[in-house]
């Protein structure tokens, strides 16, 4: 059975260093049979959440959708001012369209957790914001999650990583969430 992994992140920036961890991650779910889809850059430039509004914008419904039907998530934030960035906030605000589904919110669902920033503070930071958003969802966070210091590990142009052992682990993420979505 195909699992769906879903990876959100990134920044306005095309090929951002958020950017090309996440797709690394969702490599990682790939190599175990996933089918991905990415969440990024243009696609991420939404209405600011309201509850009230009951039309959602054509993007917004995409990305509800591709969330409801998934059976994992991978979230990738830059670090802005040491917590996640407004465009990545905003998407998983969305979230609240699930609450009156059979799975509400990302219930059941494993999310793999991701961080880069220029500097270990924001990155860490920013990987518990996060982390606790997550739980927040009712999300169950893979037990390795990532800070990725950009000051010290960079992605080329091609979304190769200076760091065989950050991409091994970005790789390990994207697989915890389809190995925990395989056995549900």
């Amino acid at each position: 059975m195909a699992i769906n992994v879903v990876g959100i992140g990134g920044s306005l920036r095309t090929s951002s260093q958020s950017e090309r961890a996440l797709r690394i991650a969702l490599a990682g779910a790939e190599e175990l049979g996933a089918k991905t889809q990415l969440i990024t850059g243009d696609d991420l430039v939404l209405p600011f959440y309201d509850p009230a509004v009951p039309d959602r914008s054509p993007a917004a419904k995409r990305l509800v959708e591709y969330l409801r039907e998934a059976d994992g998530v991978v979230l990738v934030s830059p670090g802005y001012h040491g917590t996640i960035s407004g465009l990545v906030k905003n998407a998983l605000d969305y979230v609240e369209d699930l609450r009156e589904d059979e799975r509400p919110y990302l219930d059941g669902r494993a999310v793999g957790c991701v961080a880069t920033a220029t500097g270990w503070q924001a990155a860490v930071t920013t990987l518990t914001s996060l982390r606790s958003i997550v739980h927040a969802l009712r999300g169950w966070p893979t037990p390795l999650g990532a800070a990725v210091n950009s000051a010290e590990v960079r992605f080329d142009s091609a979304g190769e990583c200076s760091s065989e052992t950050v991409a091994g682990n970005l790789r390990i993420i994207g697989k915890q969430v389809a190995e925990f979505a395989l056995t549900k």
